[in-house]
């Protein structure tokens, strides 16, 4: 039996709800703007997170609309993230559904009153300290607050005002909350508490409770994570972008990865499928799979191992998905690279169905009748194989870690060949980085170029995540410290990232002049003599040739790599097994291990 949160009033001052009677929510929850935009295309979240304030005119004139938001008819919010979604959702377990409201920032007041206890933000990025967010805030301006971070702070700045703040708690989750905690920011900001961990926990629920009753809460609190998919919550209401929860955890045990620290679980298809129709039902045509390796779904906790993808599984799951009425988008979350080495008929599968979804168009890039690409999100942080070893050595599994660059050159074939053009995170200035760790990486990042392979290469400085297993260690911190070297790979990224906007006559010479204006007013002086160079190899204006002769960058040596056949040849025998034999490539394999495992 649920509770009525009306009646949970320890301190005797909480007064009983009535429709619209102007004594608000008891418990308000809410996002930054910036996190709960559900239009203007998925990758404006992306840059909310890593461009300056200063640079907010540029998706001011791209989007001029991005700030309308859809209400309910009693003041709602019509989408917000599945994280706020979940909390709602777990709250419901102990509250009616009218002691609680989701809203929009600019609707506080109208839900903020004399009975609320609660304000409860979920937050990715409120500081601005993620992985992307520090390094391009810094190199393009003096201020170093992202968008989403200005409008954060906005947030918080609009609670802390709010004229009942004395009588409710403020509980700040989501994956940012840690960047509160190191800053110690709590009284700046306004926080209470802050929650790390899942909301399913009855832990959450005891929280809410007690700061209802008006008790004091702890200023930092971490909560268990489900352990089985059974205790996992969907919500039933419309999310951000469509997102749906596809699993948690990765396995491939990354040391500076959050997320890989959750129990490695696959959800069920069914709840899967009723959250999909929820937001179909709610209004929402695009749908988006939460996940940190999709190619795990239907493979964890089975007799094969999960780097092994369950390809009958994957497809029928994203088949169904795609061909529910009013889906009408579907964009990819994260995977990891390996999996296209080990089944490229999957990726060709997955092609024929996701393709004619997709929002995503790449003109100069795709062979796709309607030019349509699909672009997930992969790591693949670096070309040393040392620094590799050091700080992702399972991340090219089944295949050794020191065959790290022929897994992705061959894995980038296959996945360009079915017209997947993926985000490529990498990491500069980790701890104990060289100078060769930078001319290996630099090597790979070339050797992709002379193989006509396109990734959108995204390289970020080093950022010691909270209860990661490098939150200790120290990388470069500062745009100022990073080497010649550390430059050069920035900087060859985002050239090869433009090649497809620059196919018009004015395309190379507006990034020419754009970018020596941009060195000659600020960035020389912001970012150190180290930037000169590269920035000029950036913008065309001096030929890579002539400044490799002038010995002012690095243009990478050819790299010997593997074939597919020659990686699959490298795993063991025990592991062969597991191959599918109409992916060809077979290795040559002993009478005893020629069972092959179909799934």
């Amino acid at each position: 039996m649920k509770n009525n949160g009306s009646a949970i009033n320890g301190n005797g001052n909480v007064p009983t709800a009535t429709e619209d009677d102007g004594q608000g929510k008891l418990i308000v929850l809410t996002a930054p703007l910036t996190e709960a935009i559900d239009h203007a295309g998925y990758f404006i979240q992306m840059a909310m997170a890593s461009l300056p304030i200063w640079l907010e005119g540029i998706l001011n004139r791209k989007y001029p609309k991005w700030r309308d938001v859809e209400h309910n008819p009693d003041g709602s919010a019509k989408y917000m993230p599945a994280g706020v979604r979940l909390v709602e959702k777990s709250l419901l377990r102990a509250h009616e559904s009218g002691d609680i409201v989701s809203c929009f920032p600019q609707d506080l007041e109208k839900f903020i009153g004399p009975r609320t206890r609660v304000v409860a933000v979920s937050t990715h990025n409120p500081l601005g300290v993620t992985f992307a967010a520090g390094v391009y805030t810094s190199i393009f301006g003096s201020s170093k607050m992202p968008i989403n971070s200005h409008y954060s702070r906005e947030l918080f700045a609009q609670i802390k005002s709010n004229p009942h703040r004395d009588n409710f708690k403020v509980i700040v989750g989501g994956s940012g909350g840690w960047q509160i905690i190191q800053t110690d920011l709590y009284d700046e900001l306004g926080i209470d508490c802050i929650v790390e961990g899942r909301s399913e926990s009855e832990d959450t629920l005891a929280l809410f409770a007690k700061a209802i009753r008006g008790e004091d809460l702890p200023r930092e609190v971490e909560v268990k994570h489900p352990v089985d998919r059974d205790s996992i919550l969907f919500p039933d209401t419309r999310t951000t972008f469509g997102v749906v929860e596809m699993t948690t955890g990765c396995g491939r045990r990354c040391k500076f990865c959050v997320p890989d620290l959750n129990p490695q679980i696959d959800l069920p298809k069914d709840k899967i499928m009723d959250a999909v129709r929820a937001n179909v039902r709610e209004g929402n045509k695009q749908i988006s799979l939460a996940t940190e390796d999709m190619f795990i779904w239907g493979q964890v906790h089975t007799d094969t191992p999960f780097y092994f993808p369950n390809r009958e599984a994957l497809v029928d799951l994203y088949r169904d998905i795609v061909a529910t009425p009013g889906v009408e988008q579907h964009v990819l979350s994260h995977s990891t690279i390996a999996p296209a080495v080990v089944d490229p008929i999957l990726i060709k599968e997955l092609s024929d169905i996701l393709l004619p979804k997709s929002p995503i168009h790449f003109p100069y890039l795709s062979s796709h009748p309607e030019k349509k690409a699909l672009a997930p999100l992969i790591g693949l942080e670096t070309g040393s194989v040392r620094m590799a070893k050091k700080i992702m050595p399972s991340k090219g599994i089944p295949f050794s870690i020191g065959d790290w660059p022929s897994i992705v050159l061959e894995g980038l074939r296959v996945l360009n060949e079915n017209n997947w053009f993926p985000a490529m995170t990498l990491i500069v200035g980790n701890p104990d980085e060289t100078d060769q760790d930078m001319r290996e990486t630099l090597d790979l990042v070339y050797e992709m170029e002379r193989r006509g392979l396109f990734a959108f290469l995204i390289p970020s400085i080093f950022t010691p995540l909270h209860d990661t297993r490098m939150e200790m260690e120290k990388g470069v911190t500062q745009t100022r410290q990073l080497t010649e070297l550390q430059w050069q790979l920035m900087m060859k990224c985002w050239k090869m990232n433009l090649r497809p906007g620059q196919y018009s006559w004015w395309g190379p010479t507006a990034w020419r002049l754009g970018s020596i204006g941009m060195w000659l007013y600020k960035l020389r002086k912001l970012n150190g003599p180290n930037f000169t160079y590269p920035l000029l190899m950036f913008s065309g204006a001096i030929s890579e040739k002539r400044l490799e002769k002038m010995g002012k960058i690095y243009v990478g040596k050819p790299v010997k790599t593997k074939s597919r056949k020659e990686l699959l040849e490298t795993l063991k025998p025990k592991m062969r097994k597991y191959l599918r034999p109409d992916t060809g490539d077979m290795p040559e394999t002993s009478e005893e291990s020629k069972t092959v495992v179909t799934v």
